[in-house]
């Protein structure tokens, strides 16, 4: 599980290529999100982002179907 120490946004994501679910905790939050139906470029992507804010914003954030735990 990946964590993004220098990032405010996400703390970590972890991703299930089986299931290609992408599970993101917030900084500010104490719910995980789960996206679905989510391609390992993505993952990928967000792992590799500069910033993993922006990318979610950009790449993430409306495009997928998600639940809140």
């Amino acid at each position: 599980m990946p964590l993004f120490p220098q990032s405010t946004a996400l703390s970590f994501a972890e991703y299930d290529p089986v299931q290609r679910t992408l599970h993101i905790k917030f900084r500010h939050g104490f719910k995980t999100h789960t996206y679905y139906g989510v391609p390992s470029h993505i993952y990928e992507g967000l792992i590799r982002a500069s910033s993993k804010g922006r990318y979610y914003d950009m790449h993430i954030k409306d495009r997928y179907s998600f639940n809140q735990y």
